[in-house]
């Protein structure tokens, strides 16, 4: 029988060659449960485990060389679900699950008792669509991402969590794939209009790259992470401008919008929010004290 303790003690050691102490005791543990299929409590507790741990050092070498163990494993929790990533999609981030609960709030202004209409641009894994629509099964909720392979994995995440969520191929700056036509007004007499827009769009300048840590940097895609150093707003006034336009002349409210940003420049997206008319526009601090989500609601 294995003595567990000790092959744990032995991950933590390896590791601790590129890791900090904290982390790779985490990292050894993380490694523990997946190869065990036990949960820490039940490895503590005693169960017996015969498995040989022959791939362990694989699984080693290359977190050695900074590869997420989210993608070793290809899949990760995250806000109670089970998600699969791969280098196409971002790793959830727990500020991520932030601008979730932000929506989900008690006390937020969303209308009540009815199944309510959600975009979420740039979708990825599905992780945001699919943990509202989990939380509100009533919700009519739809993902978009330019990325065929983030639309593959985050159809397949919707089937793992078991929810039905839209997931569609799309440009947001493209005006002749039809992805403009939902967003303001109607066709053949359905609503199409959205009561919540999200987004956590690409927002990492280039510049900031030397800061960033390998495991980012080197494997996760960059197409999802990194906006030009002379255009760091360029998702959000994209966004922006095609909810701020009006439907078919009507004028009234249309919902909200939230936005996960860059810490930098969370004043000048509420400017920018602002400049298109948007209301209520809220400029919030995530649980590191970091400006992280901005909220407004759209009018028409």
């Amino acid at each position: 029988m294995t003595n567990i303790h000790a092959t744990i003690s032995d991950i933590q050691s390896q590791l601790e060659t590129v890791y900090p102490k904290d982390e790779a005791g985490a990292l050894a543990w993380w490694i523990m449960e997946e190869e065990t299929g036990l949960s820490r409590s039940q490895i503590l507790t005693g169960c017996k485990i015969t498995k040989n741990f022959a791939h362990v050092q694989e699984v080693i070498a290359r977190l050695l060389h900074f590869e997420p163990i989210q993608y070793i494993y290809g899949h990760t929790e995250w806000c109670g679900l089970d998600l699969r990533v791969t280098p196409a999609t971002l790793i959830p981030r727990p500020e991520t699950a932030e601008l979730v609960e932000r929506i989900n709030r008690p006390t937020q202004t969303l209308p009540k008792g009815k199944a309510l209409k959600v975009l979420d641009i740039g979708t990825g894994s599905g992780c945001i669509a699919i943990a509202l629509k989990k939380a509100h099964p009533e919700w009519e909720v739809t993902g978009i991402d330019i990325s065929e392979e983030a639309i593959e994995v985050a159809r397949e995440n919707a089937k793992r969590n078991k929810v039905d969520v839209d997931f569609q191929i799309a440009d947001i700056f493209s005006d002749e794939n039809g992805v403009i036509k939902p967003f303001g007004g109607e066709e053949n007499g359905k609503n199409l209009r959205y009561d919540i827009v999200v987004s956590n769009p690409p927002y990492i300048c280039e510049k900031e790259k030397a800061g960033m840590r390998r495991n980012v940097l080197n494997f996760e895609p960059a197409g999802a992470l990194f906006v030009p150093d002379d255009d760091p707003l360029k998702f959000y006034r994209r966004i922006a401008e095609l909810f701020s336009l009006p439907l078919q002349g009507k004028d009234r409210e249309r919902g909200f919008l939230f936005f996960e940003i860059n810490e930098a420049y969370g004043d000048e997206i509420v400017t920018l929010l602002n400049d298109y008319g948007y209301r209520d526009i809220r400029l919030i601090k995530d649980m590191y004290g970091k400006a992280r989500i901005v909220e407004g609601r759209m009018v028409g």
